[in-house]
């Protein structure tokens, strides 16, 4: 098999050839068919996450296998694998957890400390086979395209799992989402699919007007500071704002949107910190909530909506497998929209 595996921080993937392995157990074997490239990819690949105040939390290591969003096609069973076929087209669930820890009981795999995340602590999709342990962690696409189905164990659950910690909005509720990059514009379609009409910012023009494009009809350029004080004047000041960014900037703009008893969601990794003057929390009584991604009941509930064809399709953009590494540049550079999804031919 062929895998890109990382080296040293930062450095290009190496493109490996090994021996396929062969499931035990309840492991089912995966040919990979589409593979997305999330920013998480960018972070493990580097090698560090930013704190702010110059520190960093190290992650990653040499000759780990990245890609968590992926589709493909059953290709072979261990002898105790069971609701799977050879022939099966599925997209994987890679939140993988122990299984026995407080958070796995509780059906919060993702949540598992230090878990078996695929692409992150086993061998992920930057590769033409995947081994998924079982067969419980795959789920039919319905009639989407596979490139598209790929992204909606991530970017999909990420942005499902977000929303549905609003809980219910009532009249003049309104929500702001932070970031029109390729989560960003899934919890567009995804909020647009449960009845919400969101507010949209980005400091990007361009993705802006991409969202709009998807059908929202408010939308504001975040780098002009003003403009949280504009939703506040005309909402009222808004329900909850989901921050798909996760800078210093974007939670500052989150929390200036918000009204009184408010809610900001912190979904992505960019970094930084964050220093806020403890009496307003009280006194404004905001809730300041981390999402990340989702758990299979999630997934089950999202996939549910994706094969009834109520989540309209963001951007993608294809590219072979083998780009892995110009995939990573171009993201990283901010040159994509929407979401690229490595294919293996």
């Amino acid at each position: 098999m062929i895998s890109y595996q990382t080296s040293a921080p930062g450095a290009p993937l190496i493109e490996v050839e090994s021996k396929t392995p062969e499931p035990q157990g309840s492991e089912v074997l995966i040919k990979t068919i589409a593979c997305g490239v999330c920013h998480s990819d960018i972070h493990m690949h580097e090698g560090v996450f930013d704190l702010g105040g110059g520190k960093q939390l190290e992650v990653g290591r040499e000759g780990m296998v990245l890609g968590h969003e992926i589709f493909g096609e059953v290709i072979a069973l261990g002898p105790d694998a069971q609701d799977a076929e050879i022939g099966d087209r599925r997209v994987v669930f890679p939140w993988i957890g122990c299984g026995e820890c407080a958070a796995c009981k509780r059906g919060d795999e993702q949540l598992c400390t230090p878990g078996c995340a695929l692409g992150i602590a086993h061998a992920g999709g930057f590769a033409d086979h995947v081994m998924v342990p079982h067969s419980r962690y795959l789920f039919d696409k319905g009639d989407v395209m596979d490139s598209l189905a790929a992204t909606y164990a991530c970017s999909g659950l990420t942005a499902y799992g977000a929303l549905k910690k609003i809980g219910k909005l009532h009249e003049g509720d309104d929500i702001v989402i932070i970031g029109a990059g390729g989560v960003g514009m899934m919890a567009i379609q995804i909020a647009r699919a449960l009845g919400m009409d969101p507010i949209v910012v980005d400091i990007d023009d361009d993705k802006l007007e991409a969202a709009r494009a998807l059908g929202v009809n408010r939308s504001y350029n975040s780098s002009e500071l003003q403009t949280a004080k504009d939703i506040r004047k005309t909402t009222g000041g808004a329900y909850a704002a989901l921050d798909f960014v996760g800078a210093e900037a974007s939670v500052s703009y989150g929390l200036g949107c918000l009204r009184k008893g408010g809610m900001l969601i912190i979904v992505g990794l960019y970094g930084g910190s964050l220093t806020l003057p403890i009496p307003f929390i009280p006194m404004n009584a905001r809730i300041i909530q981390g999402s990340y991604v989702g758990g299979l009941e999630d997934m089950a509930e999202l996939m549910a909506m994706v094969r009834e064809g109520k989540i309209a399709p963001i951007q993608i953009t294809e590219r072979p497998l083998k780009e892995a590494n110009q995939a990573l540049i171009d993201l990283k550079a901010g040159n994509v929209r929407g979401r690229q999804v490595l294919i293996n031919a």
